[in-house]
């Protein structure tokens, strides 16, 4: 059995083979692969008996799923109206002028992927961010210099 179809099979046999059932399976697929690519999506539909297009739809809707290859690290910048007022455009030039991308980006070391998102529900300790699953709060530049550092130790003693 390939890759694929065998880890959408064991989620739909975890999760169940219903309509509702399909984020919970796309989740446990990113969980698992950090990445959801069109064969799971063909296979999802398969198992649940739905539409190619519609599990495309709900894979590509939801920010904290990825259809395309990212980063070890995704970072998702907030970009609310709260973090705007809190200097969150500072935090994102100066991601920019670290990492050398722009939103919707990957490093060319395959490091970090830069995004922003919606909301993080951080609104009070803003500008926030998330860094795969971490949250960084009360973010200043200086701050942002030191988050990058440590997420590039890490990297090199993985």
């Amino acid at each position: 059995m390939p890759e694929s179809q065998s880890i959408v099979h064991k989620a739909a046999t975890k999760r169940g083979r219903k309509r509702q059932s399909l984020l919970p399976i796309l989740q446990d697929i990113y969980e698992h692969k950090h990445v959801i690519d069109e064969e799971d999506m063909v296979e999802v539909a398969r198992e649940l008996d739905i539409s190619a297009a519609h599990v495309y739809g709900t894979a590509t809707f939801y920010s904290f799923l990825e259809t395309r290859q990212s980063g070890q690290f995704i970072i998702r910048l907030c970009k609310t109206i709260t973090c705007m007022m809190h200097g969150k455009n500072l935090i994102l030039q100066e991601l920019e002028r670290i990492l050398k991308i722009k939103p919707g980006q990957t490093t060319p070391d395959g490091l970090f992927t830069l995004k922003e998102a919606n909301c993080l529900g951080q609104c009070h300790k803003g500008p926030a961010m998330l860094v795969n699953d971490t949250p960084h709060t009360e973010l200043t530049p200086e701050k942002i210099r030191d988050i990058i550092d440590g997420y590039r130790r890490e990297a090199l003693k993985l």
